[in-house]
C-alpha cells in the first residue's frame, strides 16, 4: 500500500511536532519551518502563469531534505502503532520505505485491525492510503479464489503475486517465478547491449567488466534471500 500524494499532503505542523520528538536543536528546527511556512507558488498553464496562493502542507518537492523529513514523519506513525516484541513473537508487522508500507499479520482479523489503525492515526498527519494501489495477499498452499477485502468503506483487491522493490513475491512462497523473471531480464539486458558484446572492437577483459557491472547485478538482484530447492538449481 501507500499514500495518495504523500509529500503534498503531510500536515506541517505534525512535521515540526515530529522534529522535537526526535531531538532536533530548535535552530535547525526553525530553520526548516522557514523552508515551508508561507510558501507561495504558481502554475502554469501553456504560456500563462495563474495567480499566487499559498501552499499549506506538503514537502518541498525536489528539495533532498524532503525525504528525510517524510521518514521522520512515517516512523513516528509506526512508533504509535504499538508493534512490539520481535520478528518471531509478534502477530503483526509493519514495514515501509518512503511512502510504500507493507502490513504482515497472521491472521485476517488481525488485518483488518492493524489496517484500521494506520489508517486513523496517518490521518493524523494528513497522510491519505490509496486504496487503488493498496493490494493484500494471502500466504497458503492450498487453492483459493480470489475475493476482495472489505475495511469499513474500503475494498481492497487481493492478488497472487505483486512486485515490491524489483522483486517478485507470491501467494505460495515460491521463488521460481521471481527467478525466472531475472533470468529473462538478463537476457533483455544482454539484447540491448549485445553489440558491445560481439563487437571485435571490444577487449575480452571489457566485456566481462560489463558483465559484472551490467548483466550480472541484474539477474542476482536481491538473490541473497533466494531459498533454493534442488528442483530449482537443475
Amino acid at each position: 500500500m501507500d499514500y495518495t500524494h504523500a509529500f503534498d499532503s503531510v500536515y506541517r505542523n505534525k512535521l515540526i511536532e515530529c522534529l522535537k520528538k526526535f531531538d532536533v536543536p530548535d535552530k535547525v528546527i526553525r530553520l526548516i519551518a522557514l523552508t515551508l511556512i508561507q510558501r507561495r507558488a504558481r502554475v502554469k498553464i501553456n504560456r500563462d502563469f495563474t495567480e499566487e496562493f499559498i501552499v499549506e502542507c506538503g514537502v518541498r518537492q525536489g528539495d533532498p531534505l524532503s525525504a528525510t523529513l517524510f521518514s521522520l514523519v512515517t516512523d513516528t506513525v509506526l512508533k504509535q502503532m504499538g508493534l512490539r516484541g520481535n520478528i518471531t513473537t509478534r502477530l503483526k508487522q509493519c514495514t515501509t520505505c518512503a511512502f510504500d508500507i507493507t502490513l504482515t499479520t497472521r491472521t485476517k482479523q488481525s488485518l483488518i485491525d492493524t489496517f484500521q489503525k494506520l489508517k486513523e492515526i496517518s490521518a493524523q498527519y494528513g497522510l491519505t492510503l490509496n486504496d487503488q494501489k493498496t493490494h493484500y495477499l494471502r500466504c497458503t498452499r492450498k487453492n483459493y479464489n480470489l475475493e476482495e477485502l472489505q475495511i469499513n468503506s474500503m475494498y481492497l483487491e487481493q492478488v497472487h503475486s505483486y512486485r515490491y522493490f524489483g522483486s517478485t513475491v507470491n501467494s505460495d512462497n515460491s521463488i521460481g517465478e521471481e527467478i525466472r523473471n531475472r533470468i529473462t531480464l538478463g537476457n533483455k539486458s544482454y539484447h540491448a547491449n549485445q553489440f558491445l558484446f560481439k563487437s571485435s572492437l571490444v577487449s575480452k577483459k571489457l566485456k566481462m567488466k560489463l558483465y559484472w557491472s551490467i548483466i550480472r547485478p541484474i539477474v542476482t538482484y536481491a538473490c541473497e534471500r533466494w531459498g533454493l530447492k534442488e528442483t530449482i538449481k537443475k
